[in-house]
């Protein structure tokens, strides 16, 4: 699993890889986390050095506090990145909206129908990928104009999916 880390405005690209190597932008690092006390205090041994940290979460951002310094870290996913950046494709509120498969899977349920008026935030389409299911939600009030999924279809990364105006 791929994940983008910010920590005090720096990016990382952190890849825990299915035989538990991790890499760092790349680099592979020797790393083992354990919990010293459940949702507070944590040991990291990076690379053979050794840190205590205590975290604290806060909305989706971690403050975590490490030898003295404070730390603002933001953790996101490679599934959570790619339905943010397909949600930020809608772009313009007004004309029609068309909602696309952020990634390739299994259309799980469609609770629309052509014809029916949806508000913002309703859910539209539910796609299953990588065992999770995913709620695609209209981005804006409107009405259904075209459903072009059904139960049960596999879809592509970018299938256009259902059409609001």
């Amino acid at each position: 699993m791929k994940y983008q880390t910010i920590v005090n405005e720096q990016e990382f690209d952190i890849e825990i890889n299915e035989d538990g190597r991790i890499l760092v932008n790349g680099q592979a690092r020797a790393i083992d986390f354990r919990v010293l006390r459940q949702g507070e205090l944590y040991s990291l041994l990076v690379d053979n050095a050794s840190y205590e940290g205590v975290v604290e979460e806060r909305d989706d951002l971690y403050h975590v506090l490490m030898s003295g310094d404070m730390y603002e870290v933001k953790v996101t996913d490679e599934r959570s990145r790619r339905l943010e950046s397909a949600f930020m494709a809608f772009g313009d509120t007004s004309g029609e909206v068309s909602i696309r498969a952020p990634m390739p899977g299994l259309i799980t349920r469609v609770p629309v129908e052509e014809g029916q008026p949806v508000t913002k935030g309703e859910t539209v389409v539910i796609l299953e990928s990588m065992k999770m299911e995913n709620e695609l939600k209209s981005p804006r009030d409107g009405t259904v104009r075209r459903v072009k999924v059904a139960e049960g279809d596999n879809v592509e990364q970018n299938k256009l999916l259902v059409t609001i105006s």
